[in-house]
């Protein structure tokens, strides 16, 4: 095993900087490796960056994605039909919902009116109005989640 101390530097794995401007001797004197006049001789020269000698840039070409991406996750509609997969008396929560199946991914729930509800449940989800009345005909209520 290689030990902290054994670490050397390899010839030609580091280069020295290129000093300019520092006389003719140097061999990078006078003009400092810049060449004659112009706009890159000067000190703040050259063309800013993403300039493509005034055609209209890739970066401006390029199509882009239009319009708005929501960062909230959409809710899962259930179907008031779909719960008579539980037994009476059963809480229904997101985690049950998907337990049993009925919901592919864990996400907010919502759970609307479609189909008979014939089971006696106790519903922490958020539910539509005819939802609602639909549980509480069956017997059962709608509780928020703690």
């Amino acid at each position: 095993m290689i030990k902290l101390h054994e670490l050397k530097v390899y010839k030609g794995s580091r280069k020295t900087r290129k000093v300019v401007g520092r006389g003719l001797g140097s061999g990078h004197g006078t003009y400092s490796g810049r060449g004659a006049k112009g706009q890159n001789a000067r000190k703040s020269g050259g063309v800013r960056p993403g300039f493509e000698g005034g055609r209209q840039p890739m970066i401006r070409q390029a199509p882009k994605l239009r319009g708005f991406k929501s960062p909230h996750k959409k809710s899962i509609t259930v179907l008031t039909s779909s719960l008579n997969k539980f037994a009476n008396d059963e809480k229904v929560t997101n985690e049950s919902l998907f337990e049993k199946g009925i919901i592919k991914v864990l996400a907010p729930v919502k759970i609307v009116l479609k189909g008979e509800l014939k089971k006696k449940l106790e519903v922490m989800v958020a539910v539509s109005a005819g939802a609602k009345a639909a549980i509480e005909k069956a017997g059962g209520k709608i509780t928020k989640r703690s």
